[in-house]
């Protein structure tokens, strides 16, 4: 299990609208795609460079493919991350003002303290 690798496909996913998009309709082939064309790439580093080691295990990789927000953060994927890209994925499906953050929140509500560890 990797948190780190978790946090970085969200913060990635959640910063290219065509990557939203294709979250949003294929979930199950970009998570396919991103562990395999994205996740070793270093940020921030030349092109080309990356590493090999880091993958994510089946219940990762099944908790993003059904964007099953509790079982990310029961994880230790960051909330905010998670928050962020899960509104511009389902805001648009609500009617409501703050409707989908409620449920989202609503959602993680039998968690108590101490919450689970984040740290990557």
């Amino acid at each position: 299990m990797s948190k780190y690798l978790l946090n970085k496909f969200l913060f990635m996913v959640d910063r290219d609208p065509e990557l939203v998009e294709r979250y949003r309709s294929e979930p199950r082939e970009l998570v396919s795609w991103w562990e395999a064309e994205c996740a070793n790439t270093v940020l921030n580093c030349h092109t080309g460079e990356a590493s090999t080691w880091l993958r994510f295990d089946d219940l990762e990789r099944e908790a993003l493919a059904t964007h099953d927000h509790v079982k990310l953060f029961e994880l230790g994927a960051h909330p905010f991350l998670t928050l962020t890209l899960f509104i511009a994925l389902f805001e648009r499906d609500n009617t409501e003002p703050l409707e989908y953050q409620k449920s989202y929140g609503a959602r993680l509500a039998h968690f108590s303290m101490p919450y689970p560890d984040i740290a990557t």
